[in-house]
C-alpha cells in the first residue's frame, strides 16, 4: 500500500535532494510532466511502473522508504553500512583551502572544536 500523503512528501524529498525540477525529474525517469505534475498536486495515485521508474532512476533509493508510512530517512538498523552517495566533483570547483578548524554542535546545546 503507497501512503499517498506521505509519497508526495517524499517525492518533493527526492526533487530536492536531486536538484531536480518536476519537469527534469519527469525526464529523468522517462514519464509525461503531467504525471509528476498530477501525483505531486495529489490528484492521481502513483502506478507501480511510476515507481519503479524512480527506483530504477534515482541511485540510494530504498524502494521499502518510498512506498512505507515512514517519511524520515533513518537507518532501522544502526549496525548496517549504508553507500555513500557518489558525487563528482569538478576540478574547477574543487576547494584548496586549508581548514583552520571544525566545530560539531551536539542536539543538547554543547559543541566540540577541533582544531589544526
Amino acid at each position: 500500500m503507497v501512503y499517498m500523503e506521505n509519497f508526495v512528501k517524499k517525492l518533493k524529498i527526492i526533487l530536492d535532494n536531486e536538484g531536480l525540477s518536476a519537469s527534469k525529474f519527469s525526464e529523468k525517469i522517462g514519464v509525461q510532466r503531467s504525471s509528476v505534475s498530477h501525483i505531486l498536486s495529489g490528484r492521481n495515485k502513483p502506478s507501480l511502473d511510476f515507481i519503479l521508474k524512480i527506483k530504477n532512476s534515482i541511485k540510494n533509493i530504498d524502494l521499502e522508504w518510498l512506498i512505507s508510512e515512514k517519511i524520515d530517512f533513518k537507518n532501522e538498523n544502526p549496525d548496517e553500512i549504508l553507500p555513500l552517495k557518489e558525487t563528482n566533483i569538478d576540478e574547477e570547483k574543487k576547494n584548496d583551502k586549508n581548514i583552520d578548524r571544525i566545530v560539531v554542535f551536539f542536539k543538547d546545546g554543547t559543541f566540540k572544536n577541533y582544531s589544526n
